[in-house]
Formats: C-alpha cells, sequence, structure tokens
C-alpha cells in the first residue's frame, strides 16, 4: 500500500493540482484547507507525510510543525510563497523536512515527496521493531544512541526521536569525536543522493541536535563552535558491551 498523503492548503486549485499528480504517482491522498481539519485528519488515520502552505490564513503553520515534529517523525514538507532565506530556515528550525516554493514544478513534487516518503516509512518500521541488541547501541556523556531505532536515551530514561538529517549528523560527530569538522566536510559527509545539505541546513540541524541533547548554545559543551573552523564534538563514544 502506498504512503498515506495529507495535504493542508487553502487554493483550491492548487490542492487540486497537487492531489493530482500525487495520486496520478500511485500516493493515498487527502486534502483539507485548514489546520483544524488537518489536526482530525492526522488524529484520525496514520499519516506519512503533510505537504502544508506556509502561509496558511487563520493558522500559524511555523505552530503546526513544531507541534506535528514534537508528537511524531511525520515528514513535512513547508511550501512558501517567496524564495526567503529566513522563512526557509524558520521552518527547518520549527521541524520541517523540506522547504519549497510556490509555483511547484510537479515533477520536482513528486520526487520530493518520493524521497523523503521513502526515509519516513523506513523509519517508522524501524520504530516499530522489537529492540535491538546491545551492541546496536553507543554510549556518550549522559546518552545512549539506539543507531537501528534512531531514538536517543538519556540517563533518566527518557527517550526522543531523531530525525533523518539530525541522525545523521550525531553519527558523523560520533565517527569524528574530538576533530574539529568544517561546514563543508560536514557538508561531504552528510551529501546522499536524497539530500544536499548548505552552510544554512548545518547550523540548522547543529541547533537542533544541541537541543535535544540539552547542550546549551550558549555555553556548549558537547558540540562546541570553534569560530573560523566549524564545530567539535567532545564527548568519548563507546559500544555497549
Amino acid at each position: 500500500m502506498m504512503p498515506r498523503v495529507l495535504i493542508v492548503e487553502d487554493d483550491r486549485l492548487v490542492r487540486e493540482q497537487w492531489e493530482a499528480c500525487l495520486t496520478h504517482d500511485g500516493y493515498e491522498v487527502h486534502c483539507v484547507d485548514g489546520a483544524e481539519q488537518a489536526e482530525a485528519c492526522m488524529s484520525r488515520f496514520p499519516v506519512a507525510l503533510v505537504l502544508l502552505d506556509g502561509q496558511l490564513p487563520g493558522a500559524d503553520s511555523l505552530y503546526l510543525t513544531r507541534q506535528w515534529r514534537e508528537r511524531s517523525e511525520v515528514g513535512i514538507i513547508l511550501v512558501g510563497e517567496r524564495d526567503d532565506d529566513a522563512e526557509r530556515l524558520a521552518g527547518l528550525e520549527c521541524g520541517a523536512d523540506d522547504y519549497l516554493i510556490k509555483p511547484l514544478n510537479t515533477r520536482e513534487l513528486v520526487s520530493r515527496v518520493r524521497n523523503l516518503t521513502r526515509r519516513v516509512c523506513h523509519l517508522q518500521s524501524t520504530l516499530s521493531a522489537p529492540a535491538q541488541p546491545a551492541g546496536h547501541l553507543k554510549h556518550f556523556a549522559d546518552w545512549t544512541l539506539d543507531a537501528d531505532r534512531r531514538r536517543l536515551k538519556a540517563c533518566d530514561g527518557s527517550e526522543t526521536l531523531l530525525s533523518h538529517g539530525e541522525f545523521q549528523l550525531l553519527n558523523v560527530f560520533i565517527r569524528n569525536t574530538g576533530h574539529t569538522l568544517s561546514r563543508d566536510q560536514l557538508m561531504e559527509q552528510l551529501r546522499n543522493r536524497e539530500w544536499l545539505p548548505s552552510d544554512r541546513s548545518i547550523d540548522v540541524l547543529v541547533g537542533r541536535l544541541r537541543r535535544k541533547l540539552h547542550d546549551d548554545p550558549a555555553a556548549p559543551e558537547l558540540i562546541m563552535t570553534i569560530h573560523g573552523a566549524g564545530y567539535l564534538f567532545t564527548a568519548r563514544t563507546s559500544r555497549a558491551a
């Protein structure tokens, strides 16, 4: 069964255009024109990806993004009306996976949705899988990373899910602990066929990862900023015995 996509867009013609191209590609598509209807849909059935109008009338799309990201690992693509760096970065900081600009190229839209739903469905399947043997766990500072289920576990037992980008970045830091990595080096190690990070997206991911690690950005201890050089991950990492 193809993943379910929820379109949240108040413009009927735009909504129908997006729905037509995604339905043609085989997705099960549900369409709503407001935040309240979107919340109702997401509480009623599982959704793999939300295509969200970034300027939704009567609602704060960034607030919705933040709330959905705190509750789940649903894929979120924000769609803005202008190519504005500040808006794009605000969306990414709130937890959006991607940011596109209207009018959308339908071939690009299908490609972005296809790539993101693939990652989301893989993550959902690993999160529902049984716990893995201890050899799949990595310990650093007061944290444990379950590398198979992308869960970050604190010393008090609480767990936090990592997004695809956060998980990739943390693994790069763990592999290079004690070594300063420039943004170019981080981008090279994070680059794959589905995602091409930029300088600014690296900074956004670092900020999100620091928050999940409770690493004070004003005085970080785990992910330190080395001015003019890049970032330094300071924690020594070990695998469970």
